[in-house]
């Protein structure tokens, strides 16, 4: 199981990566069209286009992290929102989790929960 401090955020490239990428162009990928700052420390996967290899890019202390996954048979469940346009999706842990264990569950209701709202830094 994977521990994420409650204030990383996920991000998933929406679309098929070139995976001859690494470090810097998976960088410039989350600067250009994710229009982030990789040094955010949020997370950052992306698939290839026959979706049976993952990278994962995350910046941590004092440099960029990177993670690869490649599947022997099978492949990754690229998730799809209805409705949604932009280069990234954001996901939770629990959907990291499902994609890198090869987990499809077809329909998932989640219970109602209590969100606290972002504090504003300036109080």
């Amino acid at each position: 199981m994977l521990a994420l401090p409650s204030n990383v955020k996920l991000f998933l490239a929406d679309s098929a990566t070139d995976f001859r990428k690494s470090f810097d162009g998976l960088a410039a990928i989350v600067e250009n069209e994710f229009r982030m700052n990789v040094l955010d420390g949020h997370v950052f996967i992306f698939l290839n286009r026959r979706g049976n290899q993952v990278k994962i890019l995350f910046w941590e202390r004092d440099g960029l992290c990177l993670v690869a996954k490649r599947l022997e048979s099978g492949t990754f469940r690229r998730i799809k929102r209805e409705g949604c346009t932009a280069a990234h999706l954001e996901i939770d842990a629990a959907e990291l989790v499902f994609l890198l264990e090869g987990i499809e569950v077809q329909e998932v209701k989640r219970r109602k929960r209590y969100i606290a709202a972002a504090r504003n830094s300036s109080e």
